[in-house]
């Protein structure tokens, strides 16, 4: 018997939930009976949803661990003990520190504007959690269900899931790693796209730069401070009275003019969109799509008005494709990427009623009230755009980002961590808040720069471009009415640090667009915790204020501190602090693990600057044994030509032997051939000491060590 609110229950059900393995060894579906498995509403989270309803028949392994379930007045509660130690990470997009033990999180996209650390419910929706075992072992459990889901993860080593039944629980492993999970996640749920390289550099946006003139004067500035930017961003106010898809006729009144002028000074322009449609006979689009009759409908069968909007509904094929049809005339204007925001979808400063109807196809769980379709309302916004943008240019990718989400969003769109606030707690949320959803699947994630929310101070802001240049997202915006948050807009110490902090960057392109490439064909992220370097040590399991790109450790300064030289817990092994001879206190101290060779680019002002003649360096660090192994991946950073071998992946390796570094390529993959360019080989030696030498790519290149008492 159970109390709750006030009343006792006597009919409740529970026992343990029934196994069926799916996908791939070690993958298992849980329901909580046969009749539930054959009721079970569609996949709306994996690929192909087919793979989680179809049995395999060659895993002869068991689970590991097996739910039990409680099912009480309509509600499925499903409960998982691990064994003490473990340690949870995950749970999409959420506040707070990056260890989740202690945290109640509510699965419900919400427009959780200024939100902050004891926020339960943001933007998107992930009813994941990764659990990662005091052995290092880690397991992945998904609760399929697009409903408004409680994950309570209060007591240690357990999780509880609390849902409308019925909803079938998915887990991963355990599998040897955290990194195993993650990549048999993304076989199930999807990769995130493969982005074009420009999309890669710097973005700036403000709510709102409020006209074509503006846009040109801080695009001019950029080019003049020699700050590096390849986008530029145009919010609501570009629009004709909020209107989708229009211009507003005196500020925007020629948006291909201002693309030209954008695309001849080597900028993209990004543009927003949001599911609003002005309820107004005579806006061609409301007609539109009147005629097409592909609103979002009341009990009634009328059209859904929300403070004098309609809404699409996107569960309906025939909405997206009315969508996607418009989006694609949009791209004509000189449409680089599309933002779509306000899609979790906020109505009336909360979201639809339950009783409202989407007509949603059948193999998304056909005609169904809100509450179902509620948190995925804005992926299948994001995935009719992105549609729409194929159909507009099928030999361009596809940029997007999107504001809400829910597992499997990564597959159409990038995202950021919302509306945050110019302050210290959200500089130090920033870093939690992107590794989690790179553990969720979602790895191409930023937070606005400075803070959207509120006026940063200089020393806020430079420490902010200086751990935001290392986020796989790159964006600097803010709020309307608040201070200019441009790098140039504090003082020229700011300034200086940010055009330092952006140079980075573009130096690291080539290993940044190595583990975009990895995210998309493997399904790891691009940002991992610093613990990922050594799952088992449990002393790095709380550590947020530092993170991995690869074998790159960033780990920065989030406090108002003064003096930035804090003690820094490295894992274990060697890692060689190195820099680009552009040390500041307020820039991350970088670290290159031994073993790791990773590829640097020239400094540039925009991807487009660099060709792939260019010298190439390697940065080197030896592990113990003297060996190092790196990969270059390169590809024409957009189009889809590399589906067809159009690429050169080259694997490069080192070796000491006799006090002599030998780095040659030990493999290549892809039909391009290798261009003629200089190699410049960099071998970090220990802290502040490095030796180099060039040569040709694609030959060897040799360093002799220097001596005792003698020249090299």
């Amino acid at each position: 018997m159970e109390k709750h609110e006030g009343t006792t229950r006597s009919k409740v059900q529970s026992s343990e939930m029934i196994p069926v393995p799916i996908l791939e060894k070690g993958v298992f579906r849980f329901d909580c009976s046969v009749e539930d498995r054959n009721n079970t509403l569609p996949s709306l989270s994996f690929k192909n949803p087919k793979c989680r309803d179809t049995p395999i028949t060659s895993s002869d392994v068991d689970p590991t661990y097996t739910p039990t379930f409680e099912l009480v007045n309509k509600k499925q509660r499903v409960n998982i003990e691990l064994p003490p130690g473990t340690s949870f990470y995950g749970t999409g997009e959420v506040s707070g520190q990056l260890e989740r033990t202690g945290k109640t999180i509510v699965t419900w996209n919400t427009d959780a504007h200024g939100y902050d650390e004891k926020t339960t419910s943001l933007y998107q929706s992930h009813p994941w959690v990764l659990a990662v075992l005091s052995d290092g072992k880690a397991l992945g459990v998904l609760a399929d269900t697009t409903r408004r889901c409680k994950i309570d993860l209060s007591k240690e080593s357990n999780i509880k899931i609390v849902a409308p039944i019925s909803y079938p629980l998915i887990t991963f492993g355990p599998f040897d790693s955290p990194e195993d999970v993650l990549m048999s996640f993304s076989r199930a749920v999807g990769t995130v796209f493969m982005p074009p390289k420009w999309s890669l550099g710097y973005h700036q946006s403000r709510f709102s730069y409020d006209s074509d003139q503006r846009v040109r004067e801080i695009a001019s500035t950029f080019r003049e401070k020699k700050i590096p930017c390849d986008v530029i961003w145009m919010d609501i106010d570009y629009m004709d009275g909020s209107r989708c898809f229009t211009f507003h006729k005196d500020r925007f009144s020629d948006p291909k003019s201002l693309a030209n002028y954008l695309h001849q000074n080597d900028f993209k322009a990004v543009w927003l969109l949001h599911p609003w449609i002005k309820h107004e006979d005579g806006y061609i689009i409301y007609n539109s799509g009147s005629k097409e009759d592909i609103w979002i409908q009341t009990a009634g069968g009328e059209p859904f008005v929300g403070e004098g909007w309609v809404f699409p509904d996107f569960t309906k094929s025939e909405a997206r494709s009315w969508w996607a049809s418009h989006v694609k005339d949009f791209v004509t204007n000189g449409v680089d990427g599309i933002w779509i925001d306000l899609n979790e979808p906020r109505v009336s400063e909360t979201t639809m009623p339950d009783s409202i109807i989407h007509r949603g196809d059948p193999e998304y769980g056909g005609k169904q009230d809100h509450s179902h379709y509620h948190n995925v309302y804005g992926m299948l916004m994001a995935r009719s755009t992105y549609e729409g943008m194929k159909l507009a240019n099928d030999k361009k990718r596809p940029f997007m980002l999107t504001r809400a989400g829910f597992v499997g969003s990564q597959r159409y769109a990038a995202t950021w961590t919302g509306a945050n606030r110019s302050n210290w707690e959200h500089l130090r949320m920033s870093i939690p808040m992107v590794l989690n959803l790179g553990l969720s699947g979602q790895p191409y994630s930023g937070s606005d720069i400075g803070g959207y929310i509120g006026n940063a101070e200089s020393k806020l802001f430079r420490r902010w471009m200086g751990v935001g240049a290392m986020f796989p997202f790159c964006r600097g915006h803010s709020l309307k009415n608040s201070a200019n948050h441009e790098p140039w807009s504090f003082d020229e110490e700011c300034e200086e640090v940010c055009r330092l902090a952006l140079r980075r960057r573009y130096q690291l392109l080539p290993h940044i667009y190595n583990l975009f490439y990895l995210a998309h064909t493997r399904g790891t992220p691009v940002a991992t915790p610093t613990f990922f370097a050594d799952p088992k040590d449990m002393g790095l399991r709380k550590q947020d204020n530092s993170f991995l790109l690869g074998p790159v450790l960033v780990y920065a300064s989030t406090s108002d501190a003064s003096n930035y030289q804090e003690q820094h817990e490295l894992p274990k092994g060697i890692w060689i602090s190195f820099d680009f001879d552009d040390y500041h206190q307020d820039l991350p101290f970088l670290y290159l693990k031994g073993g790791s060779i990773i590829p640097l680019a020239p400094p540039c002002q925009n991807v487009g600057e660099a060709k792939r003649e260019d010298d190439i360096t390697l940065l080197v660090a030896l592990d113990k044994h003297g060996k190092a192994e790196g990969f270059l991946y390169e590809d024409a950073g957009d189009g889809y030509e590399y589906l067809n071998g159009e690429y050169l992946l080259t694997t490069y390796v080192a070796k000491l032997q006799s006090s002599v570094v030998t780095i040659e390529v030990s493999k290549t993959e892809g039909s391009w051939e290798r261009p003629k360019r200089r190699l410049n080989v960099i071998l970090l030696i220990c802290t502040g000491s490095v030796l180099d030498a060039w040569g040709i790519d694609g030959e060897i290149v040799q360093i002799k060590f220097p001596t005792l008492g003698g020249a090299a």
